[in-house]
């Protein structure tokens, strides 16, 4: 076969891109699999996501510069196979590890804190993340290398602007790898997760390297190395049982009786001494026989309206609370608003009386959506989920979403949720939370209440509230096996309603939708139960902060700010898209793959030598990325203003935008490397994987909660407007 002037023949090429393009799909289906395995060990809030992310872009950074040692081997091919083999297996031990280890490293039950998520993190992605990162560069250094005889001379383009043919590749892999992004994406978001569990869904890009690996080896002469692969490959087909084996294990001595993926995450049922338990995710999100949670959810806020004929209640009527409202005999309908279709699918195999009202109209969707699109009027509101330990939650807890309430609500309708527990003692935490809480209603509501209960409920409405629960529910004639009078009378007691409210009068923060004051709080509050781990983690983010811009230099530091905006940026676009359409999975999806798609799209079209000569600058792109980054949160704002449709586009649109202008970065700042094209694969990529791990981490866990939208987005473009005034300056001086 006809050769290239590096040595590599045609085949051999093809077989390279075929390898990049597939640890493409590999990586991308890998992390979105491991990353909601590691949810179901670690609490699920965005600092733990951002750890998780974090470290899996600085690992992979890591493994890009170790990648320089493939400039030794006389013949970098023969790393390829076993390399590829590592990418297809390492995944589906990565899991059996995660469910099989939590409880053998951590005490059972126990929560994980800060510190123990970076260590316990580090160690688990490490493996897979090195070797995709070394991949990265050792594939670069096999299509740039060139024979000894070969001309090194830069070629010069018509208008005398030099570049290195050898360092284009560097360019086509990185296009290569999106490419294969692209694809893992859509095939995970469209397709692997409705209908296999996470060992099948890791199984198929595990076939597809696992199979190209033994085509590598038998071609370059590694024959073992082919039957390795070739029998790992037949095993697949036997660890069908893996995955139902494993979650055993992880939820021993309960009795797993379902399992299964939606768009939304990992919905297992449990059975211990005849209770039921729904975990999503790693998270609990409700047991049977909790009678105490069921009727306080509803008795406080119906106890106010009991003449109510029409209720909205969002998430949580699986438990039983729809059927609970049905209690008063004047509602005519229970509208429950569930985003996830699963979690009502196993209600009904496993709880079939707490939805087979016929008065029970259950809609799948997110429910912020609901209530911006409805026309319908409701007397009564529920707000039944988590507490705002997420960005994802804290809409549910926002001046905005409030707002929107309120618009559906008939004359003195009422709200209500509940927001942490009283014990007699109101902590800071608890002060900070509730008083936001309550400062937050009040911008839409003339009066609020605090009830301690079990857990606090917060009520709100423009007509009376009373905190004389028992006697309206007595006077209704409403059966209740726990609110009974006594109950209600030792919880309700005067002294307890006037040091709640004492407790948490002083001034907090509004919460808004893109300034998350009680998502923040919550951090506080996660962060606070392991000051160490809290060290370690403030620690390691202040050395990346201060050390990476000092060992980047030239295009190196603009691809780190590009890596940082690029992460940040789309928190942001996404955090955006979900407040103003709702959490819609497959357009969330459809955003990701968009970017995906834009970084592609930017690096092809840079990496092409004509357009090079045009003399595309790189302190043109960093700046441009900078005025991008200024310009978004008052394009948002505008958002805010149009149609539901007209969000729907313009929100890829923007994210498309962002992609190109980073994914032309990358192939630029390599024709300015001078140094040898291994060193440079390894020193972009590496820039280039730090820079969105601290963009991912910070962005979503730190400044975004402490800030707000619009100051993150004015520091990313102030970040890359320096890097564009860095690169203009060495330019001019040389």
């Amino acid at each position: 076969m006809a050769a290239t002037s590096n040595g590599l023949n045609i085949g051999d090429r093809r077989l390279v891109w075929l390898s990049v393009f597939a640890l493409g799909i590999g990586a991308v289906v890998t992390q979105l699999a491991l990353l909601r395995e590691m949810l179901s060990v670690f609490d699920g809030n965005e600092m733990v996501l951002g750890v998780l992310l974090g470290n899996w872009l600085l690992l992979s950074g890591a493994g890009a510069w170790l990648g320089r040692a493939a400039r030794a081997p006389k013949q970098p091919l023969r790393l390829l196979p076993p390399a590829q083999l590592l990418i297809a297996v390492l995944p589906l031990l990565q899991v059996v590890a995660l469910r099989t280890l939590r409880d053998v490293v951590f005490i059972r039950g126990a929560m994980i804190n800060a510190g123990e998520t970076v260590l316990a993190s580090l160690v688990v992605l490490a493996p897979f993340c090195i070797v995709s990162g070394f991949m990265l560069t050792l594939a670069c250094s096999i299509l740039t290398r060139r024979d000894e005889d070969d001309d090194p001379v830069a070629r010069v383009l018509p208008d005398k602007t030099p570049y290195r043919e050898e360092v284009l590749e560097i360019g086509r892999v990185y296009v290569a790898d999106s490419l294969g992004s692209i694809l893992g994406g859509l095939l995970f978001s469209f397709g692997l997760v409705w209908v296999l569990d996470h060992f099948g869904a890791l199984c198929v890009p595990a076939a597809l390297n696992l199979a190209l690996a033994a085509v590598m080896a038998w071609r370059w002469q590694a024959r073992k190395l082919a039957f390795v692969a070739l029998a790992l490959l037949a095993a697949l087909a036997f660890s069908w049982r893996m995955d139902a084996w494993t979650t055993q294990l992880h939820h021993e001595p309960a009795q797993v009786l379902f399992r299964a993926n939606s768009p939304y995450g990992r919905l297992v049922v449990t059975e211990s001494a005849r209770q039921f338990n729904f975990i999503q995710n790693g998270v609990p999100l409700f047991s049977t026989h909790n009678t105490e949670q069921v009727e306080e959810t509803v008795h406080y806020a119906m106890a106010q309206r009991p003449e109510a004929r029409r209720v909205l209640l969002i998430g949580g009527g699986v438990t039983g609370t729809a059927r609970e409202a049905l209690q008063y005999d004047t509602v005519e309908q229970v509208t429950y608003v569930e985003l996830d279709p699963l979690i009502v699918t196993a209600a009904r195999q496993f709880l079939p009386k707490s939805l087979d009202d016929p008065r029970i109209r259950v809609v799948n969707t997110d429910g912020r959506l609901f209530v911006r699109q409805t026309e319908e009027r409701f007397d009564v509101a529920i707000v039944d989920v988590p507490e705002p330990s997420t960005m994802q939650l804290n809409r549910f807890y926002t001046a905005e979403f409030y707002a929107e309430l309120k618009r559906i609500l008939r004359d003195g309708g009422v709200v209500s949720f509940a927001l942490g527990r009283y014990e007699n003692f109101v902590s800071a935490e608890l002060a900070r939370l509730l008083g936001s809480a309550q400062q937050t209603l009040r911008q839409s509501f003339r009066h609020t209440l605090l009830l301690p209960g079990g857990r606090v409920f917060v009520l709100a409405s423009d007509g009376e509230l009373t905190a004389d629960v028992a006697a309206r529910i007595a006077a209704r004639g409403v059966p209740v096996r726990l609110m009974s009078r006594n109950y209600l009378d030792a919880m309700l007691t005067p002294d307890r309603l006037a040091a709640l409210q004492q407790g948490i009068n002083q001034k907090t923060t509004v919460n808004e939708d893109f300034s998350p004051a009680l998502y923040y709080y919550h951090l506080r509050y996660w962060l606070s139960r392991d000051p160490r781990g809290t060290g370690l983690l403030i620690g390691l983010l202040l050395t990346a902060v201060l050390v990476c811009p000092f060992l980047l230099r030239g295009g190196a530091f603009v691809v780190f700010s590009g890596g940082f905006a690029a992460s940040a940026l789309e928190v942001i676009l996404l955090f955006g898209f979900q407040i103003l359409c709702g959490s819609l999975y497959h357009q969330a999806g459809i955003v990701v793959t968009v970017f995906m798609a834009g970084l592609a799209s930017g690096a092809w079209l840079a990496n092409r030598p004509k357009k090079l000569s045009r003399r595309l600058s790189l302190s043109v792109l960093a700046a441009a990325l900078g005025l991008f980054a200024v310009l978004l949160p008052p394009a948002l704002a505008q958002l805010s203003a149009m149609s539901f449709d007209a969000v729907r586009a313009a929100v890829p649109a923007l994210t498309f935008g962002l992609a190109m202008l980073v994914g032309m970065e990358f192939p630029v700042a390599g024709q300015l490397e001078r140094s040898e094209p291994t060193t440079t694969a390894a020193v972009l990529y590496t820039a280039d994987f730090a820079g969105a791990a601290l963009g991912a981490l910070l962005a979503s866990t730190v400044l975004v909660p402490l800030l707000g939208v619009a100051a993150t987005c004015w520091l990313t473009g102030g970040l890359n407007l320096a890097a564009a005034g860095l690169i203009w300056l060495r330019r001019k001086h040389r």
